[in-house]
């Protein structure tokens, strides 16, 4: 709606979100979702049933016609006289949890199932849903194409065995086997089966064929972290492009982070402009620096010896061959480079077995994008294309070299260089929106002890 529609009737819909006026004047703001902003309906109260007005209150469902005006107070260019008002759905002042304002993070996702109608959450699905759209036009635009991958999976691509299990077997009477062990024989795929932790593997397989593939789509993970980081169920976005080195491969997720950054920019202006104002004041000035400058790149051994010079004392200990934590990917990024940073070149044992071995013996081809107040949003690698370095490694790690006969094959018949990531959309959303908690960028989040709605 807008200041060239003014003079016309209008029809309105929408959730009330204040109420104010005398016993003359009445004023709604009016919100139907589509936008942070709201409409403001003003009602002559002479014109209309005094128990309709009464029952007109924050929460409630309402839908007006009237006439479109220029606004005569501040707030707004344009408002709407109304001339009916049908109400159809009712909200009790008195139990409607969300009558007051300035409720905490925590009260909202206790309910999680009414807090799409606040202005903060509103801008925040609304932002989900434009870098969801822009994540399919980026690769779409590229020629790639979307592979469906499964949720449910007899593989762990990541090796660590945090997996949910999926199974039709009678928890209170499980079948055994000799051995003593669960006889999943008897299941309904016959085979040990488990909810997803990343459609890579089979992304692999569909690159080997169509060159360039994406993933998107839910995963999950049984890893006990109730923290502001860590959720049960996320989404990841995972490109697997055939041809591709690490070099090809960074150039891509450097690309590919900076258009969704300036898509955001572009579309979800007033979104944005409002949590650049009531949730992080640096929000539109962190998110123009990450378009703007070009991402460091250093190997993992460079970015150990800078935070070992740095003098600064770690809760995490440093040394080569450990893993980085956020503390440490964060320095590099927020005080010693003061720029996103792509660390390349890991410890072969910090990293899973699929990624392509370097010629020292000693690390892999892997990638890490590392942003500010986030740490790693993008982790990735060139995959080992070699069959004998990638059996290999998978017996060192005691892999089921059995259940991955179908990944092994696309190294038995013409195999190709290939190389792919995955980037954590809750992790994107959580940097573009400026919110602390990534339980708050999904609709209905998932974590220990939480299941509601």
């Amino acid at each position: 709606m807008n200041s060239g529609q003014v003079g016309s009737e209008v029809l309105v819909k929408g959730w009330v979100r204040t109420k104010r006026g005398n016993k003359n004047i009445v004023f709604i703001a009016l919100n139907d979702g589509s936008t942070i902003l709201n409409i403001q309906v003003v009602v002559d109260v002479a014109l209309f049933d005094e128990n309709l007005l009464k029952d007109i209150t924050t929460g409630a469902c309402i839908g007006v016609t009237g006439k479109l005006v220029e606004s005569q107070g501040q707030g707004q260019h344009i408002e709407i006289n109304a001339t009916s008002i049908e109400l159809y759905g009712k909200s009790d002042a008195e139990l409607y949890p969300l009558q007051k304002k300035g409720h905490s993070m925590e009260f909202l996702r206790e309910n999680a199932h009414l807090r799409f109608r606040t202005n903060t959450f509103g801008a925040v699905f609304r932002i989900r849903h434009s870098m969801a759209f822009a994540i399919h036009k980026y690769f779409n635009d590229k020629g790639f194409f979307y592979l469906h991958t499964p949720v449910i999976t007899a593989s762990d691509a990541e090796g660590a065995g945090e997996m949910f299990h999926v199974t039709t077997l009678d928890l209170h009477n499980l079948p055994k086997n000799d051995q003593g062990s669960v006889d999943f024989k008897s299941d309904f795929f016959g085979k040990e089966t488990n909810l997803t932790v990343s459609g890579q593997l089979e992304g692999e397989l569909g690159a080997m064929a169509l060159g360039d593939i994406y993933t998107f789509g839910p995963t999950f993970r049984a890893e006990n972290s109730n923290t502001p980081r860590h959720l049960a169920e996320f989404w990841m976005i995972e490109p697997e492009m055939a041809f591709y080195d690490l070099n090809d491969n960074m150039d891509l997720a450097e690309d590919f982070v900076k258009y969704l950054i300036s898509y955001a920019l572009e579309n979800c202006k007033d979104d944005l402009g409002f949590l650049n104002t009531m949730i992080d004041k640096a929000l539109l000035e962190r998110l123009k620096f990450v378009v703007e400058n070009e991402f460091v790149r250093i190997s993992y051994t460079e970015a150990v010896e800078i935070l070992l010079a740095s003098g600064r004392k770690w809760e995490y200990q440093v040394g080569w061959g450990r893993d980085l934590q956020a503390e440490h990917e964060r320095y590099l990024v927020e005080e010693h480079f003061k720029r996103p940073v792509i660390l390349t070149d890991y410890p072969r044992d910090i990293k899973a077995f699929y990624m392509k071995q370097n010629d020292d013996g000693r690390t892999v081809r892997a990638m890490d994008v590392l942003f500010p107040g986030i740490g790693e949003i993008i982790g990735g690698s060139q995959r080992e294309e070699d069959y004998d370095k990638l059996i290999s490694r998978i017996r060192e790690m005691k892999m089921p070299e059995k259940d991955l006969w179908w990944y092994l094959d696309t190294r038995r018949y013409g195999s190709a260089p290939h190389s792919g990531f995955g980037l954590g959309f809750e992790r994107l959303i959580l940097f573009i929106t400026g919110m602390s908690n990534i339980r708050d960028v999904i609709p209905f989040p998932r974590t220990p002890k939480n299941a509601e709605f």
